[in-house]
This record gives C-alpha cells, structure tokens and sequence, in this order.
C-alpha cells in the first residue's frame, strides 16, 4: 500500500513538471504563418483598394513575433498509516489527503513596424531591378503573366498600361509570346557567374537547340530587340532605350506603379466615379467583361462575400478576389512575391545576357 502511494504521488509530481514547449510547435509555427499570410494578403488589397479611391496606401510590417507558456502547477499532500508495530496484532490503516493547482499563461507578443522614409522609397517607389525579371522567369512564372507585370518598356517598346490608358506595342506583345514559347520547349535558361574578379553577374541563355522552329524563335527574338543576330552576350540595364543594337535596356515598375495599374482593374460602384470618389477605371457593370494582361479581377457589394480567397472592407464596402478565380489568384500570388523582390531596387547587378546564333 505504501509503494503504490508513493507512485501515485511521483506520477503527479512528474505531470506537473512535464514541458509544454515541444508540443505548441507544430501547431504555432502553422497557425502564426497562415495568419500572417492571410494578414499580408489583406493588406495588400486594401491598398489596392485605397489607391483607386486616391487614399494613401500604409503599410504594416511585422517584424517579430514571440510565443511564451507559463504553466505553474502546486501539489500538496499528506499521509498517515497505523499500525506499523509487527507485535500487535490489527488492521492496517492509512489515510491521506492530496490537492493540486495550476495556472497557465500564453503571452503573445507581436512587433509592427510601419513602412516609412527609406524603407517605403525602397520597396514601393525603386523600380524592381531588371535582373529580377530574369529570375522570377526561371522560376517558373509565365512570361505572359512576369513581363506584363513588371516592365513598363523593353528596348523602346511600350507595355500596356491601364493608369495611362496607353495601349501595348504589338511588338512588345510578340516578344512576350516568344518567351513565352522559349519557356514550353525549356530553352530559356539562367546561371549566375561569380568571376574571380568583378561583380556576381547573372546570364540568360535562349537555346542553342537542334529543333529549327526554337532557333528560329531565337533569331526572332533579336530582331525584334534590334539586337546583331550573331550577337552571343549582351548587357541588360536599367532606362530608356540607347539604340544600341549590344544590350537590353528595360524600365520595370516599382511595387506602387504596379499597385496603381491593378487599382484601375477594382470594380467600383459606377456612381463612385461620377461623384469623384474613385479614378476612372473599371465598374461593377463591367463585371463579365474580358481583361487584358494579367488577369485581376476584384468584385465589390455592400455585404461580405461568402467564399472569397482574399477579402477587406473599406469605407463600409466589402471588396475582394473570388476564391474560384485561379487566374486572379495566381496573379495577386505574383505581386505578393514581388513585394520581396522589390527590396534590392535598381541597385542590383546589371545582368548579362547569352543568345546562341543558330546558323
């Protein structure tokens, strides 16, 4: 009887002293990064939102986020047993009283850094650098959707921006159709090269490739850049067209050029427009008309929508993306990942760029 008290008593000095940590991993580093990504995505559409309706775009950063458990727990207890005398003939008897305690504690701490000075210049208002355009194609991201999005211009040929009512230079549109093409037979390729001497420069390589249609593609792609077909490397920079028939030279947008261009696309209540409220843009009686470009489409009503992928409430109008919409979806997915691309700015390493000539 003894023995099986005293177990009894360490089981519940053990429970007590047992570690919660290891178990709260698993379900705080899911549970914090689906909030904050689902925070992010709000976020970012609501300036979409008050960008449209000439409001100014603020934004948030979450800097740090701290999870700490207390957990305190107290065990009292007594014990009385008679009759231990082997002399005396008896029952044996025993008594005992026993109370626990506990208080738990979970202290959350999140630090919030508003986006101002510098930090804003250089993630909204720096043109994303050109090297980055190379990159996010290869990793995947179609040229139809990549190019559009972030060049405002390739060698003097205008992209179509909704902002200025302007219209894409059909060669513009041709040359993301190659790439596009070029991206399908995987004979669009990128390399970084790090020389012993001289900065880390970044190479792009179109072929070479037996099949004629893709070196055909290829020599197309030099002609409409202007650029000498047996031309093997070339630069890639950031401005206006030099005319120079060696290099690339594109103009990217910035994070707030792109926020302003999507902005257009928010179908607002058409009385909005015509009272001064919103810029000229879309309407909600375009809502089933077809877009241009990449493809964003952001509803609005009077009452919360019920299955939406993304959705805020902005001046008591909810706003949002429906979660059917893959193409809307796959195209806001893009600007929350260029929001990290755009840290580096211009700044960054002029890539170069290699275009085999197939005879």
């Amino acid at each position: 009887m003894r023995q099986r008290l005293a177990a009894v008593v360490l089981n519940l000095l053990l429970v007590a002293c047992s570690s919660i940590g290891p178990a709260t991993v698993s379900r705080d580093r899911v549970d914090y990064a689906q909030a904050i990504g689902d925070s992010w995505k709000q976020q970012t559409l609501l300036n979409i939102v008050k960008i449209r309706y000439a409001d100014i775009p603020i934004f948030l950063e979450i800097t740090q986020v701290i999870e700490s458990y207390q957990l305190q727990s107290v065990l009292n207890g007594t014990f009385n047993a008679g009759n231990f005398n082997s002399s005396v003939i008896g029952p044996f008897t025993a008594s005992g009283t026993a109370s626990a305690g506990g208080t738990y504690a979970e202290r959350p701490t999140v630090v919030y850094s508003p986006l101002t000075g510098t930090d804003f210049l250089r993630r909204l208002m720096t043109p994303i650098p050109p090297s980055s355009v190379l990159f996010v194609l290869q990793a995947g991201y179609s040229a139809t959707l990549a190019m559009p999005l972030m060049l405002d211009s390739i060698n003097g040929m205008q992209n179509e921006s909704k902002r200025l009512n302007r219209s894409a230079d059909p060669k513009f549109t041709r040359l993301v159709e190659l790439i596009r093409e070029g991206q399908l037979a995987e004979a669009l390729q990128i390399r970084i090269e790090r020389p012993k001497e001289g900065p880390e420069t970044s190479v792009l390589i179109f072929g070479p490739s037996k099949d004629p249609v893709i070196a055909a593609k290829g020599r197309e792609i030099k002609s409409i850049l202007g650029l000498k077909p047996d031309l093997r490397e070339l630069t890639v920079t950031y401005g206006g067209y030099s005319g120079r028939d060696d290099e690339i030279d594109m103009i990217t947008r910035s994070m707030l050029q792109i926020m302003q261009e999507f902005a257009t696309m928010v179908l607002v209540p058409e009385t909005d427009v015509a009272e001064g409220r919103a810029y000229p843009g879309l309407v909600d009686t375009q809502a089933g008309q077809p877009q241009s470009g990449p493809t964003l489409r952001i509803h609005s009503a009077n009452a919360a929508p019920k299955d939406a992928y993304v959705a805020v409430q902005y001046d008591n109008r909810w706003f949002w993306i429906a979660n059917t919409d893959t193409q809307s979806k796959a195209t806001f997915g893009a600007v929350i990942l260029l929001f990290s691309v755009s840290e580096t700015g211009v700044k960054g390493t002029p890539p170069v760029v290699t275009i085999p000539a197939n005879p």
